[in-house]
C-alpha cells in the first residue's frame, strides 16, 4: 500500500466585494475601517417593513467579469434567499443566487512558475462553474468573554465566483487566484485587498488514488484571507487526508478552519448541503431581465485581459518576459508604459526597463518615507496605496521619461549618466532636457576632439592595440577607459568606439 499515489482535486469558492458607491440593496455607503456599526440603515438591520432595491452598477460589473472570464450570461436571473441563523446576518438569511446566477461557465487562464524567474512558466485555463452576486456579511471579532458584531459590512455587493474542481496543487491555486486579482483590478471591479477582506475565498480539497476518476470525499475550509495562508492551508489538508488514507481513517465531509499559527486546520462542522439552507425565490426582488443592447454596450467597453497585452507586448514590443511579467498584471503601469510610446517609440525596451526597474524602486522608496512619517493609533489604518494612486503622485509623467530614453538614443547622454538624469527628473519633475542642460552632462560628440583623445589613449597603450589587432576584442576596452577619463566622463561611448576600430584598422 505504501508505493500507491495520491491526487488532489481542488475546487474554490472565490468571494470578491465589487467597488460600487452603495450597498447591494440599499443606499448606504460602504467603506472600509469605520467606526463599528455605523454604515448602516433600516435595511441592513432587516427592520420590519423595509423592501430591497437592486444595485444596478454591482450587476453590471458581475456581468462584465463574467464577458472577461467567457461565460454565458443567461437572458435571466433572479434573487433567492439562504436561510440561515447567524450573527453576522440581522435577516437570517442572505440574498444570493441559487439556479438562476448572472454568469455561467467560463474560465480563468493561468501562468505557473517558470523553471527560473526570468522565463514564462506554462499558460493553462482553470474551468468556472459560475459567477454569482449576493450580498456580504457582517464581521465578528472574537475576545475572550464576548464578541463585537459590526454590520458595516453587511449589505455590501459581493460576487462569488465557483470553479470547477480543477486544479491539483496550491501552486496552481496561487496562479489562479492570482489571475483572477490581476484581472478584476484591472477592470476597476474591485481592488481586491485581502487584507481589508476584500477577496477571501473557500477551499474544496478532496484526494483520490492518481489515476481514479471519482472524487474523494471533499472537505471544505472557509474564509481564506491571504495568498499565502491559501498556499499553507492546502499543502497541510492534502497531507492529512492523505495521513488518513493510508493510516485507513475514514474523511468525513466537513467544514474546517486553517489557524495560521499553528499551521493546521481543524474541524468547525459537518458539511452543510444546498437543502440544509432551504433556498426559495426572495418574493421582494423581481427576476431581471438581461437585454442584449446591456450585453453589448458592456462588451464595447471590456478591458484587454492582463495576459493578452502580456502577449502583445512581447510579440510588438519584443520585451522580455522579466519586464511584462512585472507590468502587464497592473493597468495603471501599462498605461504609463503606452504613454510614453506616444511621445517616443523606438525604444520601447528602454522605456519599459526604467518603468520596471527604476520608477518602482523610486514609488516604493517614496512611499516607505511617506509612510515612516505617519502616525497611526491602530494597525487597521494603515491603507495600501495602488500604482496608479502612486503614479498620481508623482512627479515624472510618462512623457518625461520617454524624452529620457529619447536623449539617451540619440547620443546626448549615457546610459549609466541616465540612471543619474532619472533620479533628479523623479525628485524635481523637471524635463531631461533641462536637467542635462543645467548639469553640464551632455556627452561630447565632437569628433575631432574625441579622436584626439583616442590618439593620446593609443599612444600610451601599444599593448591593447596589438591584442586587439590579435583577434580579442575586449583589449580596446582598455582604450576606452583612458578617453572617457581625459573627457571627465562626457565622450560618446559609441563614437568612442567607433573612432578607436578606425584608427587602429
Amino acid at each position: 500500500m505504501s508505493d500507491i499515489q495520491y491526487e488532489a482535486v481542488i475546487g474554490l469558492e472565490t468571494h470578491v466585494q465589487i467597488k460600487t458607491r452603495s450597498k447591494m440593496f440599499t443606499s448606504v455607503a460602504h467603506k472600509f475601517a469605520e467606526p463599528p456599526n455605523t454604515l448602516t440603515d433600516a435595511v441592513v438591520w432587516a427592520l420590519p417593513g423595509v423592501l430591497p432595491v437592486l444595485n444596478y452598477e454591482a450587476i453590471r460589473k458581475t456581468i462584465e467579469l463574467g464577458l472577461m472570464l467567457g461565460c454565458e450570461i443567461p437572458e435571466i436571473t433572479k434573487w433567492d434567499r439562504k436561510n440561515y441563523f447567524y450573527p453576522d446576518s440581522p435577516k437570517n438569511y442572505q440574498l444570493s443566487q441559487y439556479d438562476q446566477p448572472l454568469c455561467l461557465g467560463g474560465n480563468v487562464e493561468i501562468e505557473l512558475a517558470g523553471a527560473n524567474p526570468s522565463e514564462m512558466g506554462e499558460h493553462r485555463y482553470v474551468k468556472l462553474t459560475r459567477i454569482h452576486l449576493e450580498e456580504d456579511v457582517g464581521k465578528l471579532t472574537h475576545f475572550t468573554h464576548d464578541s463585537l458584531v459590526d454590520y458595516n459590512r453587511a449589505g455590501t455587493p459581493l460576487m462569488e465566483i465557483v470553479s470547477e474542481p480543477d486544479m491539483h496543487s496550491s501552486d496552481e491555486v496561487f496562479a489562479y487566484l492570482t489571475s483572477l486579482k490581476n484581472t478584476i483590478s484591472s477592470a476597476g471591479i474591485s481592488d481586491c485587498d485581502m487584507e481589508k477582506g476584500q477577496m477571501r475565498c473557500d477551499v474544496n480539497v478532496s484526494v483520490r488514488v492518481k489515476g481514479a476518476k471519482e472524487f474523494g470525499v471533499k472537505v471544505e475550509m472557509k474564509n481564506i484571507n491571504s495568498t499565502s495562508n491559501v498556499r499553507n492551508c492546502i499543502d497541510y489538508e492534502i497531507r492529512r487526508q492523505i495521513d488518513c488514507l493510508k493510516k485507513g481513517i475514514p474523511i468525513v465531509q466537513e467544514t474546517r478552519r486553517y489557524d495560521a499559527q499553528l499551521g493546521v486546520t481543524q474541524s468547525m462542522r459537518s458539511k452543510e448541503d444546498a437543502h440544509d439552507y432551504r433556498y426559495f425565490p426572495d418574493p421582494d426582488l423581481m427576476p431581471v431581465k438581461i437585454s442584449q443592447e446591456l450585453l453589448d454596450s458592456i462588451r464595447a467597453k471590456l478591458i484587454e485581459l492582463p495576459f493578452d497585452r502580456q502577449r502583445r507586448y512581447m510579440n510588438d514590443y519584443s520585451l522580455p518576459y522579466s519586464a511584462v511579467s512585472v507590468m502587464c498584471p497592473d493597468l495603471a503601469l501599462c498605461e504609463y508604459f503606452e504613454e510614453g510610446l506616444k511621445e517616443y517609440s523606438k525604444n520601447p525596451k528602454m522605456l519599459a526597463n526604467l518603468i520596471v526597474n527604476d520608477l518602482m524602486r523610486e514609488l516604493s522608496l517614496a512611499e516607505d518615507a511617506e509612510k515612516s512619517e505617519d502616525v497611526f493609533e491602530e494597525s487597521d489604518n494603515v491603507i495600501h496605496v495602488s500604482t496608479a494612486e502612486k503614479l498620481a503622485k508623482c512627479k515624472m509623467t510618462a512623457k518625461n521619461l520617454a524624452s529620457l530614453v529619447r536623449i539617451v538614443d540619440g547620443g546626448s547622454i549615457s546610459k549609466q549618466m541616465a540612471k543619474e538624469v532619472f533620479v533628479k527628473m523623479f525628485t524635481t519633475g523637471e524635463s531631461a532636457d533641462d536637467i542635462v542642460e543645467k548639469s553640464g552632462m551632455k556627452q561630447n560628440s565632437d569628433s575631432g576632439e574625441l579622436e584626439k583623445f583616442c590618439l593620446e589613449a593609443m599612444a600610451g597603450n601599444q599593448k591593447a592595440i596589438d591584442q586587439y589587432k590579435a583577434g580579442n576584442d575586449k583589449a580596446i576596452n582598455a582604450l576606452i577607459g583612458p578617453v572617457m577619463k581625459a573627457s571627465k566622463g562626457k565622450a560618446n561611448p559609441a563614437m568612442v568606439l567607433e573612432i578607436l576600430k578606425k584608427l587602429i584598422g
